[in-house]
């Protein structure tokens, strides 16, 4: 199959979203995968046919022009829209082209029903692929929406690139005890939450070698530096801001925290547990979907401070359970993703989408 992927992401590399786009890429590695980007720092991982483009607006007249050329110039089969503002962009051009258009979407989304959303991922859709039962299941609740049109595909982590970006730099522990978080550093993630509930931790055990390393970038990082030091606790937390291969941090850690409000299915997480690493996380997205409270992990309720800050004495103070927990994420995890795996499923929905006879295209 030849497919088309939209990203139009404004911020710099790292965001799972273009993570799990550049997974999907290398997977499909038997078909033709061409990416259309805003962002030349996205546009440099990928070693495929590519084009950059402005992505000014959900209509932009240039954008879908170009669209309509590289899909007549390749033979696409099919779009997949990364970006909710490529989603619309992607609707126009599908049905301009009489080609199919399967949505990707990597978080929980509430569609409340609304006309535009009914449009959008009803109307001007073919097919939705999500990261987690739970999106699903949330998409669902909207009574436009068709259950054969969405599909479930564990997207998130490339084992061999991971273990190899492990092998390329190597850092000292920052911390005897290392408790690690990444994401951009927005309200969503809850690295405020993560922060107090770290204190918390401190007083409760008196862990003077213990500390957090924060991986990613986001316009809130003054303001969580300012929630550190104003905790006393500034010493002990490193925000390492926007890191090329954080996986050189990452398998320092003792434990991985995921704080967010709401996910889909982190791929950060799905990596930790890759790597070894014993996961606490709140209750979001799919997470339920690989962590089983208390076996391979641990999960609250977001903003439980309390909790977050005893699970990380419990942890703190067993080793030997901080082991057990990290070996089974990492037997939990390590069935669920291959390339191989990721390539068959992507390609048997776009053709079971693409074989619906429905003709949608029109003309402008």
């Amino acid at each position: 199959m030849n497919l088309l992927f939209l990203n139009s992401s404004r911020s710099k590399w790292g965001g799972g979203n273009e993570k799990s786009i550049l997974l999907a890429t290398k997977a499909l590695k038997n078909h033709q995968s061409i990416l259309a980007y805003r962002n030349e720092q996205v546009g440099e991982h990928f070693n495929i046919t590519k084009y950059q483009l402005p992505f000014l607006n959900e209509v932009d007249l240039y954008t879908i022009t170009k669209l309509v050329a590289i899909v007549k110039k390749h033979r696409i089969d099919a779009i997949i829209p990364s970006m909710r503002k490529d989603y619309a962009i992607a609707g126009i051009v599908s049905r301009i082209c009489g080609i199919r258009n399967i949505l990707w979407l990597g978080s929980t989304l509430d569609l409340k029903n609304k006309w535009i959303y009914n449009l959008v991922f009803n109307m001007m859709a073919d097919g939705i692929i999500v990261n987690a039962e739970k999106i699903k299941e949330t998409l669902l609740l909207s009574n436009y929406m068709r259950q054969e049109c969405i599909k479930v595909i564990y997207y998130g982590i490339d084992p061999e690139a991971l273990l190899l970006q492990a092998k390329e730099q190597t850092i000292p522990k920052l911390f005897p005890f290392t408790v690690s978080a990444m994401g951009r550093i927005e309200p969503n993630k809850g690295f405020d939450f993560l922060i107090k509930s770290f204190a918390r931790f401190l007083a409760l055990t008196d862990a003077t070698d213990a500390g957090i390393v924060i991986m990613g970038h986001g316009p809130h990082l003054e303001e969580y530096r300012t929630l550190a030091a104003s905790l006393g606790i500034a010493d002990r937390i490193l925000f390492t801001g926007f890191l090329e291969n954080p996986v050189s941090y990452l398998q320092q850690s003792d434990v991985f925290t995921l704080s967010s409000m709401s996910e889909g299915l982190s791929i950060a997480l799905l990596e930790a547990m890759y790597l070894g690493i014993a996961p606490i996380s709140t209750n979001a997205g799919g997470v339920k979907e690989v962590i089983h409270d208390g076996e391979n992990g641990f999960l609250l309720q977001y903003g439980d401070e309390e909790k977050l800050a005893a699970l990380l004495a419990k942890l703190y103070r067993n080793p030997e359970l901080r082991t057990e927990i990290a070996k089974k994420a990492y037997e939990t995890v390590k069935p669920m993703f291959s390339l191989d795996k990721l390539q068959h499923e992507i390609v048997s929905f776009c053709k079971t989408i693409s074989s619906n006879q429905v003709d949608h295209s029109f003309s402008l």
